[in-house]
């Protein structure tokens, strides 16, 4: 039998996958706050939470003895100041991604953390996604070798999408966006310790950064990568992936219900690809809730933790600064 956790969900946009996730957990929602009223009733009405449950200022909240959980999907400019707020009260917080959007950000969301009692995660999600999880799998079992390339994609159209916290210059789209599939690669294959990128800037009017950005990525002298992003490419959302190993070959992504496995004979021959069905989840807050309950209720650590989140964002700036200056970039993972 789960413990019955008490949960306050902060953000009702992009937050209702979160409460659904707790609610599948079978937590308690406690509270649900949005400064936007209209986006606060709308999740009220939909999962039947009473209006004395309903905060438009997440204040009202610090000071409660009643809440276990916190999960933090603001927009990303706001996750330091609210996140740090909550784990200053004691709240165990799960955070939406990015950590945070500069490195002085990520460094003091990362002390906060340290010097709080309560557990942190940052919602790498990802990492809960089954083709993904599948692939991870594939790799540790060592079918398809050691890996020597491995390649992601963050490929979202904006164009809709781009209110003006998406657009602000310091929520480039790599590190709003495509901190997903910079993050992907990293828990497969490890940190890059050399960065190279390109950007072009050709098909959102509303933004002052790169709408398209190509990275490539040194991990050892054996392991290369590249990560791919736009956000106003004229396509279906997706994040396709493939990794190469010296046995096999992974192709999979976020949106479809199969993935594509090659592996080799004895003699090292290719044979023929074997189709391997995964459940479509590219959002499994369930899952990912699932992980970090299990953690507080049993003193685990958090995989996804504050300085985890802060390589990626590491990373996704060495990006970022590369395609500026034209210059190879060695991510500092020091924090």
């Amino acid at each position: 039998m789960k413990n019955k956790l008490r949960v306050a969900n902060i953000g009702m946009k992009f937050g209702m996958c979160h409460v659904e996730g707790a609610m599948s957990y079978g937590a308690e929602i406690v509270a649900i706050c949005d400064s936007n009223e209209e986006n606060l009733r709308f999740a009220g009405e939909r999962y039947g939470i009473p209006e004395e449950k309903r905060f438009t200022d997440y204040k009202d909240l610090l000071d409660r003895d009643d809440i276990d959980i916190v999960t933090v999907a603001i927009p990303d400019q706001q996750h330091v100041k609210v996140s740090c707020d909550f784990l200053r009260a004691g709240k165990n917080v799960l955070c939406e991604k990015p950590l945070a959007l500069t490195r002085e950000d990520i460094e003091e969301m990362i002390r906060v953390a340290d010097e709080s009692d309560a557990k942190f995660m940052v919602g790498q999600i990802c990492r809960f996604t089954p083709a993904f999880e599948k692939t991870k799998e594939i790799i540790e079992a060592g079918t398809i070798g050691e890996l020597y390339f491995i390649e992601s994609e963050y490929a979202h159209d904006y164009m809709k999408l781009c209110d003006d916290w998406r657009a602000d210059p310091l929520r480039h789209g790599v590190i709003g966006g495509g901190c997903h599939a910079v993050d992907l690669i990293r828990w497969l294959a490890g940190d890059p310790k050399e960065v190279f990128a390109y950007g072009t800037h050709r098909l959102l009017p509303m933004v002052d950064y790169d709408d398209a950005t190509i990275a490539i990525m040194k991990f050892n002298k054996n392991l290369a990568g590249k990560v791919f992003v736009s956000t106003g490419c004229k396509r279906d959302y997706t994040m396709r992936t493939v990794i190469y190993g010296t046995k096999g070959t992974i192709i999979c992504d976020n949106t479809s219900p199969t993935m594509t496995l090659f592996t080799v004979d004895e003699e090292g021959v290719t044979k023929e690809p074997q189709t391997i069905e995964v459940e479509v989840n590219n959002h499994n807050a369930a899952r990912e809730f699932e992980v970090f309950a299990d953690a507080i209720l049993n003193d685990k650590p958090v995989i996804t933790d504050a300085r985890e989140g802060a390589k990626t964002v590491e990373v996704c700036l060495s990006i970022v600064n590369s395609a500026k200056t034209g210059e190879k970039i060695c991510p500092d993972y020091s924090f």
